[in-house]
């Protein structure tokens, strides 16, 4: 093949596979890329640190010390219902125990559990260095590091949150919820949605648009589907929980009335958004574990998966049926029959998916070989408390059991069995199967063995008498039953063996810390697994691979490609420019697209993130004032955020292999920044689609007071409709353009559709205060306004690029993400004027 430059059209059309390079000694090869790719010394290190190792494995390790924290807040939980009297807790304090216990489990472990397992695992297994954005990845964690911190703190100062982990309106309102407790909750939570945004972004990107060349998208690892399905399911199921406790902190702050029933708003709106988050993140948590589990079984077998596609096609089913099922959570809330049909049938439709994933597994271990090691033993538990829990779900899903067994002990058990059995045992069978790869030693035999046995016996000594417990109709969250002696014996039972529960969960604790102490250095490979995760050293260098696997590597057991990519028979071998680099591909056939760059070690996540929380605290603290003036260093870090991504000195082709040459990200038609805004926008679109639930929620299903007729001022609202909308129509052609003169108008388009929106549209909404809908719709002109505002930065932006000399012929710069932001943020901005000006018709 001839030494030629390949264009992007060029590159989509080259082969997947790559020609060898010539073998190179693997030393000199990882201590090239070891000094690009390595961490800074010291603490500061820790804080600069951008690498998807680092951050994945702390993303881990804080959630399992959270987990922790969660366990010690149970036990005081089992310990205050051992005895009818509950002498142990007063009631104040059990509910900010009660209400800690789920928040913890649900938004600081779980989550970030699995956030953590993607972050470290998907590059090594899809061939490839790092995340898409490392530097989201590193602002993502300290998001959710400093949001866990404000949560914990207020428990410490007896504030902590103490309405549930549900936070259920009128109740978490202030009229029933004074003080800051609640508040505590709404913004600690929002603080590390950010995170979990963050991380949906960084997946969706990188298993679209980063996999090895041949790697096809119908080809890749079980796991990276399992993750690009829950990865979705984070961008579209975050925003209502995100827009909820958005609109909650608004009424608790500034008596915007969404869920006050007196005023037009109404408490099942909560329920809506909440649910419509709350039930996804069920299977948000299940389908990590069930990928791990889809790439351990195979591998402790001895044979292939059976199924692949069936097996893909649950993972998009239960994607796509879990977002029918919300209103199960609400049986019991007065609904029409018909919806309770509806949603009874969808919620035992979800069985059906989650079955075939149960089959293919036993199928697999069927003509397999099994292999009785840890990580099996804990699949065997899996499958034991999994399949109870799906049997009891099952008995939920049906409307008059439901209505028997709602808010009783009987659901809590359900809950249990599923998230204990359907993440936390998948999620100890991965740590054991992959700690090797982390601490590169065996483990120490014995203590994990016994601490499963103990973990087993301890979970359905608890929960499963717990079922018993509330068919007896024991109600969930109360501290005392002084009237109910014939519920004693069972609680002091659950209370039991909650506390062997604990004590196994402490030996499984030492048994990671045995290995990692005392184990003896592990073979590389130990397994004999198939997929790349385990074609590197042990434990995993910082850069995964010496060189990049293409389609040669894909179809070979990682033993027998692990020297040739050491020895640098791959793509992109060593770091001879000194810079972070991986081949960035197509999405559906991984054809070689370009090569991105990477920025190195930074402490612009720290900063943006501590600015966040600082205006989150500020809010907190009531201080409205300089919370507005603390998002003035927010956008300026922003901005120096975008900086860096500037181009550095001439931007020249680079040769990933012999004979072929790609350009790099700033000449790419379709940058990895493109694809992540587009992931972000979905978000975003969510979240807007909440909004207008809510607006529709309140002006048709809700039977609280009508808004006050009032005059409108039909010529302001006249000129200032046909303004924005001809601005934006402005704005989205400008944002096509390619000079700076385009720039600068399209910056002006944008700045008069937002002065015609404070002048023209706003001064005719209604006060805020006096009914739901206009609350609404003040917060929908709000979210309108913050949008043209960032338009108008984005605008700006690229004028100082052009006056930077960083957008050329060959380089587009911001052009591209401004185009789509503006082409977003101009549909959303008409459909809410057209709401608006229906909504203040019909009022």
């Amino acid at each position: 093949m001839t030494d030629t430059t390949a264009s992007p059209s060029e590159a989509q059309a080259a082969p997947a596979d790559l020609p060898r390079n010539p073998p190179q000694r693997a030393l000199p090869l990882n201590r090239e890329l070891a000094g690009v790719w390595a961490n800074d010394r010291g603490i500061w290190g820790q804080i600069t640190s951008v690498s998807h190792t680092t951050l994945g494995l702390r993303f881990m390790a804080t959630a399992l010390v959270f987990f922790a924290i969660g366990g010690i807040l149970a036990m005081l939980i089992r310990a205050q219902l051992a005895t009818p009297d509950g002498a142990f807790l007063d009631t104040e304090l059990y509910n900010q125990i009660f209400t800690m216990h789920g928040s913890i489990m649900m938004f600081l472990f779980a989550i970030p559990m699995l956030e953590g397992l993607g972050i470290w695992l998907l590059p090594k297994m899809l061939g490839t260095r790092d995340m898409a954005f490392p530097r989201l990845t590193a602002l993502g964690y300290w998001c959710y590091l400093f949001g866990g911190l404000i949560m914990l703190t207020a428990l410490l100062f007896g504030v902590a949150p103490r309405d549930g982990w549900f936070m259920y309106t009128p109740l978490s309102s202030s009229a029933y919820s004074p003080g800051i407790n609640a508040d505590v909750w709404l913004l600690g939570v929002t603080f590390v949605e950010i995170s979990a945004v963050a991380a949906a972004v960084e997946i969706t990107v990188t298993i679209l648009r980063q996999r090895a060349p041949g790697m096809k998208l119908t080809e890749m690892p079980l796991f990276a589907w399992y993750m690009l399905g829950t990865s979705a399911m984070m961008l579209v199921g975050f925003p209502p929980l995100i827009a909820a406790s958005v609109l909650l902190e608004l009424e608790r702050a500034f008596d915007w009335p969404f869920f006050d029933p007196l005023r037009g708003g109404d408490p099942l709106l909560w329920q809506h958004l909440f649910w419509l988050f709350g039930h996804p993140e069920v299977y948000i948590i299940f389908l990590p574990a069930a990928g791990a589990l889809s790439t351990i079984i195979p591998v402790m077998c001895r044979t292939r998966i059976l199924g692949y596609g069936a097996i893909v096609a649950a993972v998009l089913g239960l994607v796509f049926l879990s977002f029918g099922l919300w209103v199960h959570h609400m049986f019991t809330v007065g609904i029409p029959h018909m919806a309770l049909a509806f949603f009874s049938a969808a919620s035992v439709l979800v069985a059906v998916p989650t079955a075939v994933q149960v089959f293919a597994w036993i199928g697999t271990m069927w003509k397999g070989r099994p292999e009785l090691h840890l990580p099996m033993y804990h699949i065997l538990g899996f499958f034991l408390t999994f399949v109870l829990g799906g049997l009891t779900g099952v008995m939920l899903a049906i409307v008059p059991f439901n209505w028997q067994a709602h808010d009783t002990a009987f659901v809590t058990a359900h809950l249990h069995y599923v998230l204990i059995g359907g993440f936390v045992f998948p999620m100890m069978a991965a740590i054991t199967y992959w700690m090797p790869l982390v601490t590169g030693k065996a483990r120490v035999r014995g203590v994990g063995e016994a601490a499963f046995w103990v973990i087993l016996i301890g979970f359905h000594g608890t929960f499963f008498v717990m079922h018993l417990t509330g068919l007896l109709g024991m109600p969930r969250r109360i501290d005392v039953y002084p009237d109910n002696p014939e519920w004693i014996w069972l609680n002091l039972t659950s209370s039991f063996f909650g506390f062997v529960m604990t004590i196994g969960f402490a030996m499984f604790a030492l048994d990671m810390l045995l290995q990692v102490t005392l184990g003896t250095r592990a073979r590389r490979d130990p397994w004999r697994a198939p997929t790349l995760d385990w074609a590197m050293p042990l434990p995993a260098p910082s850069f995964n691979f010496s060189s990049l696997p293409t389609a040669r590597h894909l179809d070979r057991p990682a033993s027998e490609v692990m020297l040739e990519l050491a020895c640098g028979d791959g793509a992109l071998p060593g770091a001879p420019r000194g810079q972070r680099e991986f081949l960035v591909t197509s999405v559906g056939a991984a054809r070689p697209d370009h090569v991105a760059h990477l920025p190195g070690n930074t402490s612009l996540p720290f900063a943006l993130s501590s600015s966040i929380g600082v205006f989150v605290l500020l809010v907190l603290w009531q201080l409205y004032l300089l919370a507005g003036m603390a998002l003035v260093p927010v956008a300026v870090l922003i901005w120096v955020w975008g900086r860096g991504l500037a181009p550095r000195g001439p931007l020249q082709p680079i040769e990933i292999a012999p004979g072929v040459t790609l350009p790099v990200h700033h000449q790419a038609r379709q940058s990895l920044g493109q694809s992540g805004l587009v992931a972000f926008l979905v978000a975003n679109a969510a979240l807007f689609a909440s909004v207008l639930f809510g607006l529709a929620f309140l002006s048709v299903v809700t039977q609280g007071p009508a808004p006050p007729p009032a005059m409108i001022d039909t010529s302001r609202i006249a000129w200032a409709t046909g303004l924005i909308a001809g601005a934006q129509l402005l704005g989205m052609a400008l944002s096509r353009g390619g000079a700076p003169v385009w720039a600068a108008l399209g910056l002006c388009a944008n700045a008069v559709a937002l002065i015609a929106l404070l002048a023209g549209i706003v001064p005719v909404l209604d006060d805020p205060t006096a009914h739901a809908r206009d609350a609404l719709r003040a917060a929908m002109a709000a979210y309108v306004g913050l949008h043209l505002l960032v338009a108008c930065g984005m605008a700006a932006f690229v004028l100082d690029q052009y006056r930077r000399g960083e957008i050329t012929e060959q380089i587009r710069g911001a052009w591209a993400p401004w185009r789509l932001w503006q082409d977003f943020t101009s549909i959303t901005t008409l459909v809410t004027i057209l709401a608006l000006i229906a909504q203040k018709g019909g009022a």
